[in-house]
């Protein structure tokens, strides 16, 4: 079967590689019909993630068709249709029956202190094999495969399987009441469903940052109040904007991308410029705008921005992605608003039956937040364009079906 691959930073590729097989009882294999390229896979492509395994199948958002079950998966079907939540869980542990299905004990296979089990990530994750694929091994298939109905389609179900429900953790976990002021940090697609989910919880301003206009625009047509932050300064506007008290919650949504985000003169450096023309023109290290990261010795703009434009006693939504390498963080600063800081990867399985639901019932329609579609064969030329955040490139899906 085709499917993209990691064989190093900087090279992917389009293999033939295996089809998956029924390992354990509890598996299901399912032939997928829909996935979807996501910003954390371009952090394991830069390097700015490390140890992802060359060989491994990259993606963790999938939406398919049950094709087979072992026999310990007694809720299924074989020719259901099925979203798979993207981070992995057993169903049965303490942390997975309390709903932090994001930290179950049992599905990563490093221990119950290596975290977080998803698809198409580095060693410390399983690893598992991912979802850009035609097909995919489902572990735990009975808690990790939720049924959709008929009336939800492929194109909506694929935004079910990681960022909406990412989005929707952000701005549960920020405890955002009626009235809020909500600030969210990046206008990607999960920072796009942040807003989202931020207006059913009935905030009453929400305030959109980020500098690439076409992201921009999506946050303005929703409603949101937008600052582009390579035109004015995020944090005065916003104490401007609120009248000097700041904002009762802010969302990072941006996470590893906004560490050392340089403007300006850096964009047009042409070293900088050199270092894009790798394979699938995704640059080690380097971001498309000229900026630089350095994990690790320095705390993320966004995070900086969010500390400073929270109000008093305010409240601080970590969802953007960082690595374990990642320790510096305005602790000062946070500690003298009398900050409260709520962090984490996204419990999937505890929302996506929930959005399921709203999506059914028509309260809301996430192919908004789509972009663009391409067949799983188009996947390195999809990549460039969504890493140099072309116009129009805000959230692709990827079929494996279609030619």
């Amino acid at each position: 079967m085709k499917a993209v691959v990691f064989h190093g930073i900087g090279d992917i590729r389009l293999d033939d590689v295996p089809e998956p097989t029924i390992e354990q009882d509890t598996d299901a294999i399912v032939r997928l019909t829909s996935s979807a390229i996501c910003g954390t896979d371009l952090h394991f492509v830069r390097g700015t993630m490390e140890g992802l395994e060359p060989g491994t199948i990259l993606g963790h958002e999938g939406v398919g068709i049950v094709e087979q079950i072992g026999p310990g998966v007694r809720n299924l079907n074989v020719g259901d249709r099925v979203v798979i939540p993207s981070t992995i869980a057993c169903g049965y542990c303490s942390y997975c029956r309390a709903g932090y299905y994001a930290q179950c004990d049992n599905a990563n296979p490093n221990g119950k202190q290596a975290g977080t089990s998803f698809y198409g990530g580095p060693k410390t994750t399983g690893p598992f094999h991912g979802l850009q694929a035609e097909k995919a091994r489902v572990p735990f298939a009975h808690v990790n495969l939720v049924k959709l109905p008929d009336s939800v389609t492929d194109e909506q179900a694929i935004m079910l399987s990681d960022i909406f429900p990412t989005g929707y953790f952000g701005a549960d976990i920020a405890d955002i009441h009626a009235g809020h002021t909500v600030a969210v940090f990046g206008c990607g697609p999960v920072g796009q469903f942040a807003i989202a989910s931020a207006k059913l919880m009935h905030a009453g301003r929400i305030i959109a940052v980020d500098a690439v206009p076409d992201r921009l625009a999506m946050a303005r047509s929703q409603g949101a109040e937008t600052v582009n932050f390579d035109e004015e300064d995020p944090v005065e506007t916003i104490q401007r904007l609120t009248g000097g008290i700041g904002v009762d919650r802010a969302i990072d949504a941006v996470g590893v991308d906004a560490v050392h985000a340089h403007h300006g003169p850096a964009a047009e450096d042409p070293s900088v410029k050199e270092q894009e023309q790798v394979t699938a023109s995704i640059a080690p290290h380097a971001r498309p705008d000229g900026a630089n990261w350095v994990p690790g010795d320095a705390p993320a703009q966004a995070l900086d921005w969010a500390v400073r434009a929270l109000a008093k006693a305010g409240t601080l939504s970590i969802i953007g992605v960082y690595p374990p390498t990642d320790k510096v963080f305005p602790i000062g600063a946070a500690m003298n608003k009398n900050l409260t800081i709520r962090m984490g990867n996204c419990n999937h399985r505890a929302y996506v039956p929930k959005l399921v639901e709203l999506v059914r019932a028509g309260v809301i329609d996430p192919v908004a937040i789509l972009t663009r579609s391409e067949p799983l064969t188009g996947a390195l030329d999809a990549y460039k364009a969504f890493d140099t955040r072309q116009p129009g490139w805000i959230k692709v899906e990827l079929n494996p079906g279609q030619q």
